[in-house]
């Protein structure tokens, strides 16, 4: 069978590809409830085999990067806005995609928080922790990506 498989024991809008990586792939909507949801989703995915301090970072790291989507891009910002989660699965790397509608007035941009700040971390907490992350834009959208060692 050519193509991604259904994985009939997860949400119909989970994908699962195993070849020549196992990766998979859901749609959210964009609201807050999401993102716990792929959190719980990711945890559900990562925990067998994934040692404790990654699969906090992992799951700590995609709230950030899922709560941005729906904040800053045009996906939170319609009422049928969506952002999507790809987490694959590289040897002992990890790497999770967030993808989103993007945005013709914001890009991704790592600042400092101060201490006072109430929010403005998300991407300075992948900046720390990541071991690699990036994102890009283009006339469909925006994705942020970021890699996890198992081996940090």
């Amino acid at each position: 069978m050519k193509g991604p498989l259904r994985n009939y024991y997860e949400s119909p809008q989970t994908t699962f590809t195993k070849a020549p990586r196992p990766s998979w792939n859901r749609r959210f909507p964009a609201t807050e409830i999401s993102v716990s949801e792929a959190r719980d989703w990711a945890r559900s995915l990562l925990s067998p085999g994934t040692p404790p301090p990654v699969l906090d970072d992992a799951l700590l790291l995609l709230s950030e990067v899922v709560t941005n989507a729906i904040t800053h891009s045009d996906s939170g910002h319609t009422p049928d806005g969506q952002v999507t989660v790809q987490i694959t699965r590289m040897g002992a790397i990890i790497q999770v995609d967030v993808t989103d509608s993007g945005s013709a007035t914001t890009a991704p941009a790592v600042r400092v928080p101060t201490l006072d700040d109430d929010g403005g971390r998300g991407l300075w907490l992948v900046d720390l922790l990541a071991e690699e992350w990036g994102f890009h834009h283009d006339d469909t959208g925006g994705s942020v990506w970021f890699r996890l060692s198992e081996h940090d």
